[in-house]
């Protein structure tokens, strides 16, 4: 029943952070194994999705970290545009943009993810994946202008 429950949307976070359906799936069985397992741990059974997550997510960044290498990005790549000015992301779809986060390097699409899509803040990514803080943010200042060039690239080849 727990995993029924959970499953889809455990999956969907395992996806986005490695990238590809074969990993995910068996990092969310190993993430299911090992909560059941621990199930007597949990002391609140209200808290069972954040808990589940956060074992889901450290299972994630344990497998990147197997997987994926740091590379730092100089500091003077780190000034873009903020989200208020970039209007431009309105004539691109969901799926576009789903699909150019899936083909980001590694260590940017995980950065990425935990920092937009589950609120990390970049001291908890840098503390999760044993980078520096600067690390975490060129990582996702890297993630961004990729994005916004692949994307752009797509706006003028449809648009």
């Amino acid at each position: 029943m727990l995993y029924e429950q959970f499953a889809q949307k455990m999956f969907s976070i395992c996806v986005r952070m490695t990238g590809n359906r074969p990993d995910a799936e068996d990092i969310l069985q190993e993430s299911f194994i090992t909560a059941f397992n621990s199930l007597h741990q949990l002391r609140e059974q209200h808290l069972f999705e954040p808990w589940l997550r956060r074992i889901i997510v450290t299972e994630c960044i344990r497998h990147v970290k197997k997987v994926v290498r740091w590379q730092p990005v100089e500091e003077e790549f780190m000034n873009f545009p903020n989200a208020e000015t970039d209007n431009w992301l309105q004539g691109i779809s969901f799926e576009q943009i789903h699909q150019e986060i899936k083909a980001l390097p590694g260590g940017c699409r995980e950065v990425f993810n935990l920092y937009v899509i589950e609120n990390y803040s970049h001291q908890q990514i840098a503390d999760a994946l044993e980078i520096t803080l600067s690390t975490s943010k060129s990582q996702y200042h890297r993630a961004r202008q990729l994005l916004k060039e692949r994307l752009l690239k797509q706006l003028v080849r449809h648009g």
